[in-house]
């Protein structure tokens, strides 16, 4: 090899050397403004959410229904006998006692009745005691008085007697009848509007009655639940009567407690439904006959039942899900199976434990491994930030 030739090879050796040194220093500082900019570059902030336990309680199961409020005993009144009214004893919506006067009828025609059905007893009552003298004196006079005269005689005693008899019959129809002058409250209960004034002449035969009388302590509410729950029903009332809670229509306002007392004996094939019927004490008056209310009938409760708020429940193409806040604080997805939702609270059969924490608020910002900052809801109606993580 020639100089010159050694040279060229040096001079090449030399660039490619130099070229392969500035290579190296420009990727190492490419490498250097990489980390230099991750470095400068904020952590992913986490995500704020509210969460809730998994609760293991006893967990009541309702059916709920719409009932309507009866008197438990309702009675129109009207007049047994016909005349004109001479005086209301009562005051419209007043509590009327079993027995109370509630209008009076003109007593006079009936008095007179009754005192004339009276005369006649007396009356009959001195014919029968002259026959009986007379057959004592045919009896004492022997073989001088003929035997027709005597049983003539006893058949006298014996007509007068009858007669007597007759006449206490009319004297108890003469006092029902003016007893039913006085025109009394069959039942206890609430007195509704006044039907007829004084001075109005009254028929028995006529359909109007003088006023309506509602009972309401206790008072009944009919509601229907659906045949499918027939069989439960019956069950668990033949161990014991069931509870049944009246409540206001829109669901805010519990009125009162009661005990369901019958199952209608046919299932309604039109609207394939049972009706039911509970009976309350009513003491505070809560319940009034006519008022629509909603209805919850206790039918059992779940021992020891996982439970989470209505708003832990996600709904998914692929069914329901709730997230789960794990140990390092990060969202972990649980397909869940709930069998029960009453309250704003769920129970969930499958996919839950209890003890662990679920997502209640903020899921659409959350996605599985997602990490979180949680607060815990409160009890009440509003959520609160009480516990920070």
């Amino acid at each position: 090899m020639t100089r010159s030739q050694t040279s060229r090879w040096v001079l090449l050796i030399a660039a490619v050397g130099l070229m392969g040194y500035f290579g190296w220093q420009q990727y190492h500082r490419a490498d250097q403004a990489t980390a230099a900019n991750n470095a400068q570059k904020p952590a992913q902030p986490a995500v704020r959410v509210t969460i809730a336990p998994v609760e293991k309680v006893d967990f009541p199961v309702y059916l709920t229904g719409l009932g309507t409020v009866q008197g438990f005993n309702t009675v129109v009144v009207r007049t047994r006998v016909d005349g004109q009214i001479d005086k209301i004893a009562f005051q419209e919506g007043q509590l009327v006692k079993q027995g109370d006067l509630l209008a009076e009828i003109d007593p006079r025609p009936f008095r007179a009745a009754l005192d004339q059905a009276k005369a006649k007893k007396a009356q009959d009552e001195a014919s029968l005691a002259n026959a009986n003298l007379d057959l004592q004196r045919y009896t004492k006079l022997g073989e001088f008085a003929t035997r027709q005269q005597t049983d003539t005689q006893r058949s006298t005693v014996a007509q007068l007697t009858a007669q007597i008899a007759a006449d206490d019959a009319a004297i108890a129809n003469a006092q029902t009848q003016f007893d039913y002058t006085a025109i009394k409250s069959p039942i206890s209960g609430v007195a509704g509007l006044r039907q007829v004034d004084i001075g109005n002449i009254v028929n028995a035969s006529t359909q109007t009655g003088i006023v309506t009388i509602a009972q309401i302590e206790p008072i009944a509410v009919i509601f229907t639940a659906p045949e499918e729950q027939l069989t439960d029903i019956n069950e668990a009332q033949s161990i014991q009567p069931l509870k049944v809670i009246a409540i206001t229509t829109d669901g805010k306002k519990p009125l009162a407690e009661g005990k369901l007392s019958v199952v209608n004996n046919q299932v309604d094939a039109t609207s394939g439904t049972i009706r039911l019927k509970a009976v309350f004490d009513n003491k505070n008056h809560a319940l009034w006959p006519g008022q629509s209310v909603s209805t919850r009938l206790l039918v059992k409760t779940l021992k020891d039942a996982a439970v989470v708020p209505d708003e832990a429940i996600q709904h998914g193409t692929d069914g329901l899900y709730a997230y789960v806040v794990n140990q390092d604080n990060k969202a972990e997805l649980r397909k869940v199976k709930v069998s029960q939702s009453i309250d704003g609270r769920s129970v969930v059969d499958d996919g839950l434990s209890p003890g662990q924490q679920v997502i209640t608020a903020g899921q659409y910002k959350v996605q599985p491994g997602t990490l979180v900052s949680t607060a815990v809801a409160s009890s009440g109606p509003a959520q609160s930030k009480v516990k920070q993580e």
